[in-house]
């Protein structure tokens, strides 16, 4: 579709239908990613049908806890993130960039890694989750510097949201800006019901390769019932966040509080793990490495994921930049809250809250940041 263009009328799938999706998305080539319960969590994977889907499969959540809880509504999406993101897929842990290899002759010949990107449909993408990859699209191929191999997938990935009507307790977009709508960057925008009407999803088109797709399945046009129930429940939970940062400029707050107390409080609980930073779905660190084989006339280079909190993450010539736990924390919430602005336009968090629900310590962002608030009008109220 155009801008120019009305969107079309929503739609509704039943569970057949959404059966079919995704046996059209197989049809059609595509390599179908979506949620689906492994191992004591809703991880996402390779989907063959929609019978992999978490049906009746919710979570329960808390600051250094995620605990799987059995639904009696047979739900598909009603359940927050897991530990993962698509960030997984599109910009992988590890990747080769390239391979050298040593002639008999004594040179050396390169050759780059270009592998032909997959063909994606990501199924289930939560509406903080959808605006994390238009963050990671900023950044990755957003400026001078474009990392290719991200910038072939995304553009070949087919974007279903489900929008959120059962937010977690960790869960805090609407306090950064988002909510549990989906309001762009999807090609269909489903919302889950479950009532004495039957087990269905609402379905609006993002796309023109949307309205593609829709067209493959059995649907019908959305009645005013499942419509509006539908919008209710996602509205109804945009007021059931189960926490908040502070309604303060946060680019301000972190700017001022560069020497405040509190960096030594989550110092001191702080294991400089990484864990947030690897959940997080917007973090995009990486280095790059050379592994060589044991005759030395074959090596790679390859990239992987790499934290701000590793303690090489700063290394220069005579130690690291950043060698304490404070320094890496605060270097970790400033940019991610404040100076990621000064850098893509943008905050770096979505409100996801798998930082803090993964923390090994239990570490909730949105307390630190409410702590950080109320030192700073502590100072100004002494200096009064």
């Amino acid at each position: 579709m155009t801008g120019t263009e009305a969107p079309e009328a929503p739609a509704v799938l039943d569970r057949d239908g959404l059966d079919a999706l995704v046996a059209a998305l197989v049809a059609d080539g595509h390599t179908v990613v979506g949620p689906t319960v492994r191992d004591g969590a809703i991880v996402l994977a390779e989907l063959a049908s929609a019978a992999e889907l978490p049906y009746g499969w919710g979570v329960e959540l808390d600051a250094g806890r995620y605990r799987l809880v059995r639904r009696e509504d047979g739900a598909a999406f009603a359940h927050s993130a897991g530990p993962q993101s698509w960030k997984s897929y599109l910009h992988p842990a590890r990747e080769r960039l390239w391979s050298a290899d040593r002639t008999p002759e004594g040179d050396l010949s390169f050759t780059a890694d270009e592998p032909e990107a997959p063909s994606y449909a990501f199924l289930g993408v939560r509406p903080c989750d959808l605006r994390a990859i238009a963050v990671q699209d900023r950044v990755l191929t957003g400026g001078r510097h474009t990392d290719g191999g991200y910038g072939k997938r995304r553009k070949r990935a087919l974007l279903i949201a489900a929008e959120c009507t059962e937010p977690g307790a960790t869960c805090f977009c609407v306090s950064t800006g988002g909510g549990p709508a989906a309001d762009a960057g999807y090609d269909l925008a489903l919302t889950e019901v479950v009532d004495e009407g039957g087990h269905r999803f609402l379905v609006r088109v993002g796309s023109e390769q949307g309205a593609r797709l829709l067209e493959q399945v059995p649907h019908r046009a959305a009645d005013r019932v499942t419509d509006a129930t539908a919008r209710a429940s996602v509205d109804a939970a945009r007021d059931r966040m189960g926490r908040a940062l502070p309604p303060v400029d946060l680019r301000t707050l972190l700017g001022a509080s560069l020497a405040a107390e509190r960096w030594d409080d989550v110092a001191s609980r702080c294991l400089t793990c990484g864990n947030c930073t690897m959940v997080c779905p917007t973090c995009f660190c990486t280095t790059t490495e050379e592994v060589t084989d044991l005759t030395g006339d074959h090596t790679e280079r390859w990239q992987r994921w790499d934290s701000c909190f590793d303690l090489d993450f700063s290394y220069l010539h005579e130690g690291p930049v950043r060698s304490s736990g404070r320094a890496r924390y605060r270097q970790w919430l400033t940019h991610k809250l404040s100076t990621w602005h000064d850098q893509f336009g943008t905050s770096g968090c979505v409100g996801c809250g798998r930082c803090i629900a993964w923390c090994p310590a239990g570490i909730d962002i949105t307390e630190e940041v409410a702590a950080l608030h109320a030192e700073l009008e502590t100072e100004k109220e002494t200096e009064r």
